[in-house]
C-alpha cells in the first residue's frame, strides 16, 4: 500500500511510514531514470578539460555524457542546461551545490569542487589558453599559499573575465572616440550609420559587464553563500560560521570594484556618444530651418516679381486706355511697379524676421 504526504513521497509498510532521507537524490534518479535506461540516438557530449589537485590539467575529447556526469558530481539536470553546446546566454551565473560549484560567466563554463576543476565546451582562441596555463599554475599548491582550492580556481577565472572585460571595453572605447573625433570636424551619413553600429555594440557590452557587477555584489549580500564557496573545509567536516569569509568576500570586493570601474567608463562613453548625438540633431534641425528659410525668401521673391508681372500684363493689354497717350506714363508705371515690389518684398521679410526671433516672453 501507498500513501501520500504533501510534499514529501514515502512508502508505507505495515502502517510505518519511512520517508526517503534524500529527497534531491530521489528527483534525481526519476528524472534521469528515463534517460538512462531508454536507448537514446542523440547522446549529448561534452569537451572538457579536466584539472587535478595540483594543477595538471588533461584534455578529454567529446566522449563525456551529460548523464554520467550528473551522476559523477551529484548535480541535477537543469544545472547543466546553460553549459550545453550551443547555448548563448550574457546572463552570468553561479550555483553552489553540496560539492560543487558551477560557474558561468561570459565564455567560461566551469564546474569547480575541492580537489578538482573541469572545464566545458572550451575553444583554441588566445583567452582560453590563457585561462588554462593561468589554472594550471594557479592551481598548484603553493608554501606560501593559504587559500583553499576551490578559492584559488575562483580568483583565477574572475581574473580571466576581468582581463577580458578589460580588453573589450579598450577596444569599444577606443572606436567610439574615433568616430567622435572625426565627427567633430565632419558630420556625413556614413559616420552617422557608424556611430549607430558601435553605440549598439557599446551598449550590448555595458548590459554584459553591468550583469556580472551585479552577480559579485549579490553574492557578496549573502553571508551563508560566500561560506558555501569553502568545498574543502565542507569535504573535510569543518563547519565555517557565518562570518568566517573574509578570504573570499576580499577577493570578490575586488573583482566588484574593477568591474564597477569598467561599467562606469562605458557609461561615461555611453554619455558621450549621446550628447554628441544631441549637439547633431542640434545642427541638423538648424539646417533643416535654414533651407525652410532660404525656400520661404524665394517665395517672397517670386510674390514681388508676381506683382510686377501682373502691372505688366495689365500695361500690355490691347485696350484704349489715357496711359498710351503719353509718354511719360511709362515712366511711372514703371516707378509705380518697382516701388509696391519692395514694399511687399520689405513687409514680407519683416516678418520672417519677426517669426525667426526667439521670444522669450511668449
Amino acid at each position: 500500500m501507498f500513501s501520500r504526504v504533501p510534499g514529501l513521497r514515502g512508502i508505507r509498510w505495515f502502517g510505518n511510514f519511512r520517508p526517503l532521507r534524500n529527497i534531491d537524490s530521489f528527483v534525481l534518479q526519476r528524472s534521469l531514470a528515463p534517460k538512462l535506461l531508454a536507448p537514446s540516438t542523440n547522446t549529448v557530449l561534452f569537451k572538457c578539460i579536466v584539472f587535478d589537485s595540483n594543477g595538471k590539467f588533461t584534455k578529454i575529447a567529446s566522449d563525456v555524457k551529460k548523464a554520467q556526469l550528473i551522476l559523477k558530481h551529484d548535480l541535477l539536470p537543469r544545472d547543466l542546461r546553460k553549459i550545453d553546446k550551443g547555448y548563448d546566454d550574457i546572463v552570468p551565473s553561479i550555483l553552489v551545490r553540496e560539492n560543487s560549484i558551477l560557474l558561468t560567466i561570459l565564455h567560461i563554463r566551469a564546474l569547480i569542487k575541492a580537489d578538482s576543476v573541469v572545464l566545458f565546451n572550451y575553444d583554441q582562441s588566445f583567452s582560453s589558453d590563457q585561462l588554462i596555463a593561468t589554472l594550471s599554475q594557479k592551481l598548484r599548491k603553493q608554501s606560501d599559499d593559504s587559500l583553499p582550492y576551490e578559492i584559488r580556481a575562483l580568483e583565477t577565472i574572475f581574473m580571466n573575465v576581468i582581463d577580458n572585460l578589460n580588453s573589450e571595453m579598450k577596444v569599444h572605447v577606443t572606436v567610439v572616440n574615433g568616430i567622435l573625433k572625426e565627427l567633430e570636424s565632419d558630420v556625413d551619413m556614413t559616420k552617422l550609420k557608424y556611430l549607430l553600429l558601435v553605440s549598439k555594440k557599446l551598449q550590448q557590452f555595458q548590459q554584459k559587464a553591468t550583469l556580472i557587477r551585479d552577480l559579485i555584489d549579490e553574492m557578496l549580500a549573502h553571508d551563508d553563500e560566500l561560506v558555501e564557496l569553502y568545498l574543502t573545509d565542507k569535504k573535510i567536516g569543518h563547519k565555517r560560521t557565518a562570518r568566517e569569509h573574509e578570504e573570499v568576500e576580499m577577493l570578490l570586493e575586488s573583482y566588484s570594484l574593477h568591474c564597477d570601474a569598467i561599467v562606469q567608463t562605458v557609461e561615461s562613453s555611453i554619455s558621450n556618444v549621446r550628447t554628441t548625438e544631441e549637439i547633431i540633431n542640434i545642427i541638423l534641425d538648424s539646417n533643416r530651418n535654414q533651407l525652410m528659410l532660404l525656400g520661404l525668401r524665394f517665395s517672397i521673391c517670386l510674390l514681388s516679381f508676381g506683382s510686377l508681372l501682373f502691372i505688366a500684363g495689365v500695361y500690355g493689354m490691347n485696350l484704349e486706355n489715357i496711359v498710351e497717350e503719353k509718354d511719360y506714363w511709362f515712366v511711372i508705371i514703371s516707378t509705380a511697379s518697382l516701388l509696391i515690389s519692395a514694399v511687399i518684398f520689405r513687409k514680407c521679410t519683416n516678418r520672417l524676421n519677426q517669426l525667426k526671433r526667439i521670444q522669450m516672453s511668449k
